[in-house]
């Protein structure tokens, strides 16, 4: 089976390219000051949510990364001696141990391969594109337009008793579990922080369909599972000696739902400089505000 090699969600990832590549580098955006954290080689790994594909300003086409993403934001805080994000659009735990293809098919090494006997941290922010989440989006997303008030997405997902999707996330806490274990082998005298995801979709209630094309009764499905994912994240990183940074309690109330001037992470349509289903700089912003709150 062929990896995905395109942002989360892959619907939406091939127009980011080719919006990417036609601009070239976008104009740079201004980002408020984040406290200081301790100085040091940092090194960030990730998917498309570390990334930041299409938030200015774009300095990695090939992996649609931005230089205002959070790595970005925390290293320039911290003073880090050095500091290297190898963050990928469309990256699983496979590109991170084994290397890959970016969004525009030019390959990359292993992530794990910038990591030093000398790092001090390193971030890792992986999980979503191992479950697919690209083609759960995007297939919830068409379903809704059948029975928006309906629940089809769920009653696709667990058909004959079985949550697919839960056992999509079991099944990859063993891969992040091997993640982490090669970060230490590199680095054994790193500190290792693994980050979950920011929310998505409202905390509560039934979403805003069709403002964001989820059925009413899937958005509970799919909010517990994301809530879901990020516990195994959490649950990982403690049982292989990482620390766990919760980005989804901050960005309660900050969802694809909420106005342009409020949320974190866009929508089907961008109104901020975002991929879709994505953070924008805003949500770059803080998910840096809380990694360094959590390194503090």
């Amino acid at each position: 089976m062929n990896r995905p090699r395109l942002p989360l969600l892959r619907t939406a990832g091939r127009m980011t390219a080719l919006v990417a590549a036609a601009a070239g580098v976008l104009l740079a955006a201004a980002a408020p000051a984040v406290a200081a954290a301790p100085a040091g080689r940092y090194v960030a790994l990730g998917d498309s949510y570390t990334s930041a594909p299409l938030v200015p300003t774009q300095v990695d086409l090939n992996c649609l990364r931005s230089n205002r993403n959070y790595p970005s934001l925390v290293a320039a805080s911290a003073g880090s001696a050095s500091f290297a994000d190898v963050s990928c659009s469309g990256a699983t735990t496979e590109d991170i141990l084994y290397g890959g293809d970016g969004v525009l098919g030019v390959a990359l090494p292993p992530q794990v391969n910038a990591i030093t006997s000398a790092t001090a941290l390193v971030t890792v922010q992986i999980g979503g594109n191992d479950i697919g989440f690209s083609g759960i989006i995007s297939d919830c997303a068409e379903a809704s337009v059948s029975s928006p008030l309906g629940s089809p997405c769920k009653d696709r997902f667990t058909a004959g008793g079985t949550d697919q999707l839960r056992a999509r996330i079991a099944a990859t806490a063993p891969k992040v579990t091997a993640v982490l274990r090669a970060v230490r082998q590199a680095a054994p005298n790193a500190r290792v922080v693994v980050l979950g995801y920011p929310a998505i979709l409202p905390d509560s209630g039934y979403g805003c369909w069709p403002v964001v094309p989820i059925a009413y009764q899937d958005v509970p499905y799919l909010r517990g599972v994301q809530k879901a994912l990020n516990t195994m994240l959490a649950d990982t990183a403690a049982a292989g000696g990482a620390s766990y940074a919760d980005v989804y309690t901050p960005s309660i109330g900050r969802d694809t739902c909420k106005s342009s001037g409020t949320r974190w992470v866009e929508g089907l349509v961008p109104q901020n400089a975002a991929a879709p289903f994505h953070p924008n700089a805003r949500g770059e912003q803080g998910m840096a505000t809380a990694l360094l709150a959590h390194l503090n």
